[in-house]
């Protein structure tokens, strides 16, 4: 039947076409598998199955199915046609939850997935984006909307008409099937970890650990080989509090000093970097900004948060590598993210200098007397839009290229990359002082 045809249908003659099947709302019914499905989501099913088939197919398919938790079960209201659609219940993280999967989800909001929205909205130019990209969902928030939103922030996405897909769940269980074995996959995590800033699928899927994955999927090797996917590392055991040691800005303090045996050039050099990412004020010290930072859960600013994650990465490298093995691979990825601070301070320092002695103008956004690296690329002038090039997209492959074992991505992409930023803001920091 038609969709337009479908919800032409009144409340009376639509509950008489459901009645018309022997079927009583509330009470139970059998598929064909023998299990219970209540005929109220039997309703739905009859009706979606000639408007969205597609769905009514990738349920049948699903587990939930076979438990019978039916469409009435998780999109609880009264719904009988397309102009009475908000009556059905948001599908939220809380919603799986409840009585089937609290403790997974439990697990997620403890992890750094469930800040994806917060940390989205926190980034100080976001606003400047068109709604398309963000609250639209078409960009940025394609990702983001994976983290947790208040109730009040879905009516409102609902209500503007600009945001849907709020359940969280359903960013790697992929509606309406919700697959466990899907999420398994390191192919789940591909769509959002890829691309511009952090593309752990390219460098993933061509380390020798997802080699080897892909080449069990072929069949190539046996079931029981040993290759680590995403989740191996990242989901130990299932677990879905997912973040790592190092956290997305690569930015660690034990407080606000330096980590215990670091060395001073390595503190100062973060220093510089936590001044431009606005944590840190001119003089050193915390801003309201770092407040924001620490709630995203985006970096480690604490060595107990670090030792504990760096602990259970060990725990999983050392399944198939002896641990010393494991511990001296871990540590060069440290050592690597110490030599590209090194680089990057250098280059904050020349554009800082460059607004210190007037020749650039510092944008009025800017809080402090350094870039501000989280405008990302809405700063105004080439010399900063490099910056934030080496900032984002090379220092990101640099050190992630090391800890995913992908040579090139750590040296060509990264390492190499910095350099020839840092060459060229020089070149150009000296044009702009001659003309000044």
């Amino acid at each position: 039947m038609a969709f337009n045809r479908v919800f032409q249908l009144t409340p009376i003659l639509y509950l008489a076409a459901a009645l018309g099947t022997g079927l009583l709302v509330g009470c139970g019914s059998e598929t064909g598998d023998g299990s219970a499905v209540l005929a109220s989501g039997k309703v739905c099913i009859d009706c979606h199955r000639g408007i969205t088939p597609n769905i009514v197919s990738d349920w049948e398919l699903s587990a939930h199915r076979e438990e019978g938790v039916d469409c009435s079960s998780c999109h609880k209201g009264d719904h009988v046609n397309e102009f009475d659609v908000g009556n059905l219940k948001t599908v939220t993280a809380d919603t799986c939850g409840g009585e089937c999967h609290q403790d997974r989800v439990d697990q997620f909001k403890r992890g750094k997935h469930a800040l994806a929205w917060a940390s989205l909205k926190a980034m100080p130019t976001t606003h400047w984006k068109p709604m398309e990209l963000i609250d639209g969902m078409k960009g940025c928030g394609g990702c983001h909307k994976l983290g947790i939103k208040s109730e009040e922030e879905i009516k409102t996405l609902k209500a503007n008409g600009s945001g849907f897909g709020f359940a969280s769940c359903d960013a790697c269980h992929t509606r309406h099937t919700f697959s466990v074995k899907e999420a398994q996959q390191p192919q789940a995590c591909a769509t959002c970890h890829m691309g511009f800033d952090h593309p752990q699928w390219e460098m993933y899927s061509t380390s020798k650990h997802g080699t080897r994955y892909m080449l069990k999927q072929v069949g190539a090797l046996p079931e029981s080989a040993a290759a680590p996917t995403c989740q191996t590392c990242h989901m130990v055991d299932g677990d879905h509090e997912v973040r790592t040691a190092w956290g997305f800005l690569a930015v660690r303090t034990d407080g606000l000093a330096p980590y215990p045996g670091e060395d001073e050039q390595w503190w100062a050099d973060r220093v510089t970097i936590l001044q431009a990412l606005g944590v840190l004020d001119p003089q050193g010290q915390p801003t309201a900004r770092l407040e924001v930072v620490q709630q995203a859960d985006v970096a480690r600013l604490t060595k107990i948060d670090f030792d504990r994650e760096r602990h259970k990465m060990l725990g999983v490298c050392s399944g198939c590598h002896s641990d010393n093995f494991a511990r001296g691979e871990l540590e060069k990825g440290d050592r690597i993210i110490r030599e590209v601070d090194h680089l990057l301070a250098q280059a904050i320092h020349i554009v800082a200098d460059l607004y210190r002695d007037g020749i650039l103008a510092k944008p009025d956004n800017y809080a402090y007397a350094f870039p501000d690296l989280l405008s990302f690329h809405d700063s105004p002038t080439p010399i900063e839009n490099r910056l934030f090039l080496m900032h984002l997209k090379h220092r990101m492959r640099a050190f992630q290229g090391v800890f995913h074992a992908n040579p090139d991505y750590a040296l060509w992409y990264g390492w190499s990359e910095m350099q020839l930023d840092l060459t060229d803001i020089k070149a150009m920091a000296k044009e702009l002082r001659l003309g000044h």
